[in-house]
């Protein structure tokens, strides 16, 4: 590993797995064969991470998070307190099903609330926003704001997290200045500022 990793001495991290640098590994992580975490992440306390996980660069996980087989995390997502995620959609302790996990994506710039429960085979679009304590039962779209059990679409976010308007308005940010037409179950980018 990089020299400018940065491994706290109770975090076990597999000798066959690839962290990047400038990635901070906080107290009692479990990181097994296999799993890709990239450059500038930050693994809080406790966080496990199983074999075959993906995790871009400046990625955010935050303490008490299990990350199973079959997820996908894109850059500079952002994982709350005690998420959970699944990758059996009907689990038995005395069935084996490794091969019917489904994979979940969580897309660039994504943020997936403390407490929230992604049920596997879902994706999370780009710059979503899955609420606190949210149950998601179905895909978010990109930019995306879906709240409660389960999970409904109330609206959509900017990339810089500001809730934006209606359905069928033109939007400019009011913090950042970025601009969105929203249609139906949809939004279009108009400009960046």
């Amino acid at each position: 590993m990089d020299g400018s990793v940065k491994i706290h001495p109770s975090a076990f991290v597999s000798e066959k797995s690839h962290v990047g640098e400038g990635t901070c590994v906080w107290q009692n992580c479990n990181i097994m064969d296999g799993v890709k975490i990239g450059k500038n992440c930050k693994l809080g306390a406790n966080v496990f991470i199983e074999s075959g996980v993906v995790i871009g660069n400046q990625v955010k996980i935050k303490n008490n998070i299990a990350i199973y087989s079959g997820v996908i995390c894109e850059d500079d997502v952002f994982l709350g307190t005690n998420c959970v995620f699944t990758n059996v959609v009907n689990p038995r302790s005395f069935i084996n099903r490794k091969a019917e996990f489904k994979q979940t994506v969580v897309k660039k710039g994504a943020t997936i609330g403390a407490n929230a429960t992604v049920i596997c085979g879902h994706d999370i679009g780009r710059y979503a926003l899955v609420g606190a304590g949210a149950v998601v039962t179905r895909d978010v779209p990109d930019y995306g704001l879906v709240l409660g059990n389960p999970a409904r679409l109330k609206g959509y976010v900017c990339k810089c997290g500001t809730t934006l308007g209606a359905e069928g308005q033109a939007l400019k940010c009011p913090v950042c200045g970025n601009q969105y037409k929203l249609g139906k179950d949809r939004i279009k980018v108009i400009k960046e500022a």
